[in-house]
C-alpha cells in the first residue's frame, strides 16, 4: 500500500462509532419494538434532520440501519424495528435480546431522504415506512406547510403510532388497512399534484415501484423515496469494466461477478460500508468521470441521472472505464 492508499483508507474508515445505552424500550405493536438510545456517559448525540437513518452494530455482529423517528430537538435518538421471521436475523436480535440498559454502537446519522422546504406535502407510508415520516410531520407542521399523510398498512394492530396520528392530526391523517379496505388505489394517491407540492414515500418495494411507476404526472424532482430493500435487478448480462482511482492513478478490474466495493478493499483500501445492497448510502464515492449504471435504492432518479456519486456496493459501470474519487 502506499502513503496515498494508507491515507485515502483512513479517510475511509474515520466514520466515528458511536457508545449508546438503550434508555427505555417499549413494545409498540406485537411486531414492532421502540427504542430510546443516549450517549454513554451522557454524552451528546450528534445532531439529525427528520429523514435521517443510523447504522446499529449488534453485539452479534450484525449491521442494520433504522430511521430516526424521534424529535430532532430530543436529547436522545429514538428508532422503531419491525420483526422480520424472514429477514437477515437483524431485527429478530432485536426484538430478542436488546432491552433497557444494553450498551450498543451506532453510526450516523445520515440522511438520503432529507424534507425540502416547500408549501404543501403529500407523505405516503407503508408499514414500518412510518418511521422517517413522523419526523417529517413536525417539521412540515413547524414551518407552517400544508400537509397531508396517508398510511397504508395490513391491518389496524400492527400500524405503529396510528391512533397517536389520527388523535393528533384529524382529517390530515388517512389511514388504508388492507384487510378493512383491500389493496390502495396508489393512482388515486398520486391523483392532482398541487404546485410547489413534493411527495414523500417510505414502505414496502411493491408501493414505492407502483408510486414511481404511477407518478410520471408529477413534475421532475418532487417524489422522493426511501427504501428498506435492495432493488432487483437482473445480473445476467453482467461483464468486466474497469475503475481507476483518481489519487493513485491505480487500475483495478472488476470482474462480472464482483462488486467495485470488493475490488477496491482487495487491493487494499478499507472502504467503509454497510448494508452491501445499495440501501444505506454509507459507501457513496464522488464519480470523476465514466458513466455509471446505478442500481442503488439510495439515490434518486434526478440524483443517478447527474452521475456524480454512485454506491460502489452494487452499482456498476456503463462503459469500459470509471474514475472514481478514491
Amino acid at each position: 500500500m502506499t502513503v496515498a492508499d494508507t491515507l485515502l483508507a483512513s479517510a475511509r474508515t474515520m466514520e466515528v462509532e458511536i457508545p449508546v445505552v438503550v434508555a427505555r424500550r417499549r413494545r409498540v405493536t406485537a411486531d414492532i419494538v421502540r427504542l430510546w438510545l443516549i450517549g454513554v456517559d451522557a454524552r451528546p448525540l450528534p445532531s439529525w434532520t427528520p429523514g435521517a437513518h443510523i447504522d446499529v452494530l449488534l453485539p452479534n455482529g450484525t449491521e442494520r440501519q433504522y430511521s430516526l423517528c424521534g424529535d430532532p430537538s430530543d436529547e436522545e435518538w429514538s428508532i422503531m424495528v419491525l420483526r422480520e421471521p424472514q429477514g437477515r436475523g437483524g431485527s429478530q436480535y432485536v426484538h430478542d435480546a436488546v432491552w433497557t440498559g444494553q450498551k450498543l454502537k451506532v453510526r450516523g446519522p445520515r440522511n438520503h431522504f432529507a424534507l425540502d422546504p416547500a408549501p404543501r406535502y403529500r407523505f405516503l407510508a407503508g408499514g414500518i415506512g412510518i418511521t422517517p415520516i413522523l419526523p417529517m410531520l413536525r417539521e412540515a407542521e413547524a414551518a407552517g406547510a400544508e400537509w397531508s399523510l396517508t398510511y397504508c398498512g395490513r391491518s389496524r394492530q400492527g400500524m405503529a403510532c396510528a391512533e397517536e396520528l389520527t388523535v393528533g392530526h384529524g382529517g390530515r391523517v388517512r389511514l388504508h388497512v388492507d384487510s378493512e379496505q383491500g389493496v390502495p388505489d396508489v393512482a388515486a394517491l398520486l391523483s392532482d399534484p398541487r404546485p410547489g407540492e413534493l411527495l414523500y414515500a417510505c414502505g414496502p418495494n411493491s408501493m414505492l415501484e407502483a408510486i414511481e411507476r404511477m407518478g410520471a404526472h408529477w413534475p421532475k424532482g418532487s417524489i422522493h423515496f426511501e427504501r428498506f430493500s435492495a432493488v432487483t435487478r437482473d445480473t445476467t448480462a453482467d461483464t468486466e469494466f474497469e475503475v481507476e482511482l483518481a489519487s493513485s492513478g491505480k487500475v483495478l478490474t472488476v470482474p462480472a461477478d464482483r462488486s467495485i466495493l470488493d475490488v477496491v478493499r482487495e487491493s487494499g483500501i478499507q472502504m467503509l460500508s454497510s448494508c452491501q445492497e445499495g440501501t444505506c448510502g454509507t459507501c457513496e464515492t464522488a464519480v470523476v468521470s465514466g458513466q455509471v449504471d446505478h442500481r442503488d435504492a439510495v439515490l434518486s432518479k434526478e440524483e443517478q441521472e447527474e452521475n456524480e456519486v454512485m454506491m460502489v456496493c452494487v452499482s456498476r459501470a456503463a462503459c469500459p472505464r470509471l474514475v472514481l474519487d478514491l
